[in-house]
């Protein structure tokens, strides 16, 4: 993570009011649902050095320019690229400001803007990166397979430079990241044509029957093992649908049997542990869908735990032991 001179996170939020990729409206709403949940002053409270630096305005349409393909089968493909654009600015200013972006959202469109922020950012710095997806889908769809159309299930597709979708962030430099080093977990809905791309890839993919098998610890430990070898720069997209819908049902594309409350508090856990974190999304919240805020208090909860709450000091503990 990135730290102040006193070892405290330097964090920058980041509103992206984003629904456009998606198939339902309301995820635009998900980024001041997460500031009245409290998410900033739970960070300020962990001792965080917090810049809210409020929502991105809505975006001019990028349509010119696209590729003919991914503008003629996707949903709202130039007021994505617009969002894509003006969401890996927002995101590369606050790495070059040595700030981590917490990017809200809106729907999961938005990671072709924060990911590929982090990916040049990287680059430039000849740092490696790792990213890891949570996620119900494995969002590896393009333009030609995906079904609906909607872009928000292509964003893995775009980073790892999918030439049809390259031309939504415009004239900036693109650092494909390399699929073998994308981590999708928590998988329990992907297409056909989806699948096999995704094997293809040499992506790493857990499923939920994996998770019921061997446990969330055991794989993430695994995961972190295996990406933590050169200590790389760690993104964290999180999607409201990879937490089961009894406990998070703020979502458009929910999907029974999903991450419980304790295994998503375990992985932010674990990945705050590991020191790898360098950036995260939270994504796909809709709070016309949610039920009080449930879900909205649920991700901001699963933040800070991200950012190192707990029940009990382990640092504080392990030194009296």
């Amino acid at each position: 993570m990135i730290r102040t001179s006193d070892d405290n996170p330097r964090v920058a939020l980041i509103g992206a009011p984003v629904d456009e990729g998606a198939g339902a409206e309301g995820a635009l709403m998900g980024p001041a649902a997460l500031r009245v949940a409290g998410l900033p002053q739970m960070l300020r409270d962990l001792g965080c050095d917090v810049q809210d630096r409020g929502d991105l305005a809505m975006p001019a349409d990028g349509a010119s320019g696209l590729d003919d393909v991914a503008h003629a089968r996707s949903r709202n493909a130039g007021l994505v690229a617009g969002w894509t654009r003006a969401i890996h600015d927002a995101t590369f200013a606050a790495l070059q400001d040595e700030r981590l972006p917490v990017v809200l959202g809106g729907d999961h469109s938005l990671s072709m803007g924060s990911v590929t922020a982090v990916a040049r950012h990287c680059a430039a710095r000849n740092i490696p990166l790792a990213v890891l997806w949570l996620d119900a889908h494995a969002d590896f769809n393009t333009p030609e397979t995906s079904p609906s159309g909607n872009m928000h299930g292509m964003s893995v597709a775009m980073v790892c430079g999918d030439d049809a979708l390259r031309p939504l962030l415009g004239g900036r430099p693109l650092v494909p990241v390399d699929p073998r080093r994308v981590h999708l977990f928590g998988l329990r809905s992907v297409d056909h044509d989806e699948r096999e791309r995704v094997m293809r890839a040499g992506i790493e993919a857990v499923d939920m029957r994996r998770i019921d098998e061997f446990g969330v610890s055991a794989l993430m430990r695994q995961m972190l093992e295996r990406a933590g070898a050169e200590r790389p720069h760690l993104h964290v997209s999180l999607d409201v649908d990879f937490l089961d819908p009894s406990i998070a049902p703020a979502v458009g594309t929910t999907v029974p049997g999903g991450a419980t409350y304790r295994e998503a508090h375990l992985i932010m856990e674990m990945l705050h542990d590991s020191g790898l974190v360098g950036s995260l999304d939270i994504v796909e919240l809709n709070p016309f869908l949610d039920e009080r805020g449930r879900s909205a208090r649920l991700l901001a909860e699963l933040t800070a735990s991200l950012f190192g709450r707990t029940v009990i000091d382990r640092a504080r503990a392990a030194r009296r032991g």
